[in-house]
């Protein structure tokens, strides 16, 4: 599988900052979902991610959290989802990134994509959305049951 990531903390301009990668297939866990990624977005975790470190890695760091795709393959433990399903979610940070052709998302942490959404305006909403709705409700404590 192509994957893009890095083994070196490097500026952006170098053109060794970001490299393709091929990577073994990834096998679901009981309550993973292999996703088949068709969209991603960049925000600022990613650029932080990417700058932030020294040294270098022995095995490359794949970036992108929020991505949308397709349920290709289901942990045995997996009850929410199923093959063909179009999805979107945050990724975890202990866990390669979704800048790949696969990503293994655990299904407690993914939903359906919005039909009405195309696959890039639906990659740009989770860790954004997430971070408003952290900001209206934890933050500033907005009652939305009223």
């Amino acid at each position: 599988m192509q994957a893009i990531g890095f083994t070196k903390h490097l500026p952006i301009t170098n053109e060794e900052s970001l490299m393709a990668f091929n990577l073994p297939s990834p096998k679901p866990k009981p309550h993973d979902l292999c996703v088949q990624v068709t969209a991603v977005s960049v925000n600022p975790v990613d650029v932080g991610v990417r700058k932030g470190g020294r040294g270098q890695s022995k095995t490359p760091r794949i970036l992108g959290w929020d991505a949308v795709g397709i349920v290709t393959g289901i942990g045995n433990a997996v009850t929410l989802f199923k093959p063909g399903d179009r999805v979107f979610y945050v990724g975890d940070f202990k866990r390669p990134g979704s800048n790949s052709e696969y990503q293994l998302v655990d299904e407690r942490i993914v939903a359906k994509a919005p039909q009405n959404l195309t696959d890039a305006q639906a990659a740009a909403m989770p860790l954004t959305a997430l971070t408003a709705w952290e900001a209206l409700f934890e933050k500033l404590h907005i009652d939305f049951e009223d």
